[in-house]
């Protein structure tokens, strides 16, 4: 742990050096299953922890936090997390060619590289349950996000920019490079329904348009 401050009046927000450090800490953190814990959100490499103000304070929490002793053999477990194989139709993409330009490659290349790659989840966000994955294998890195954003994206698309893919899991404007489309549901708010969730793996698995429709609205 690199820092650790206050965020807000209800959660402490450590910092690490890199990801895996911050999933190590978040994991052994669930496993410790202590009984003032609200929350644990993994970002990347920092960990909101959200606590019960009536059980316990700042001072305390940061002390217990600091004195988190992570067992190897306990982080091996922890960090296999679930592993999602989430199907994917690369006939619906919108920026196959612009993403085959930028990279050099051809489309099927792309596609190949996506599908080959195993994915950890490092943080959801940016609407609900939306996943951000890395990290892309480095022929498909560097690509910029759009310059002006889509004002509506289907729910399912998958995009990516930068150093990682991710899923639209809701319908939304976005500005990631959209290379396919999942037909599982992969949120359902009402029934608080998140299958996917940090530190967790995915990889994707090209499907065709049939295939598509046939698994059309299916959960994960």
């Amino acid at each position: 742990m690199t820092s650790l401050v206050p965020l807000g009046d209800q959660a402490a927000l450590a910092y690490f050096a890199d990801e895996m450090s911050a999933l190590h800490f978040s994991s052994v953190l669930r496993q410790a299953g202590h009984p003032w814990i609200v929350d644990i959100v993994q970002a990347y490499a920092s960990v909101a922890v959200f606590y019960d103000l009536d059980k316990i304070k700042f001072h305390d929490v940061a002390e217990r936090l600091r004195q988190i002793a992570i067992i190897p053999t306990a982080l091996d477990a922890a960090l296999k997390g679930r592993r999602h194989i989430i199907p994917c139709c690369y006939e619906f993409q919108l920026d196959l060619k612009r993403v085959a330009e930028k990279t050099g490659l051809s489309g099927e290349e792309v596609i190949r590289l996506h599908c080959d790659t195993e994915y950890t989840v490092y943080a959801i966000g940016f609407c609900p349950g939306f996943p951000f994955l890395g990290y892309l294998p480095p022929e498909l890195c560097g690509v910029r996000r759009l310059d002006s954003p889509r004002k509506r994206l289907e729910a399912g698309s998958v995009g990516l920019t930068g150093r990682q893919t991710g899923i639209y899991t809701e319908i939304r404007p976005g500005g990631w490079n959209i290379i396919g489309r999942t037909p599982l549901e992969l949120v359902n708010v009402e029934d608080g329904y998140f299958p996917i969730r940090t530190g967790d793996r995915v990889k994707f698995e090209r499907i065709d348009s049939n295939n598509y429709r046939k698994l059309l609205g299916k959960r994960l």
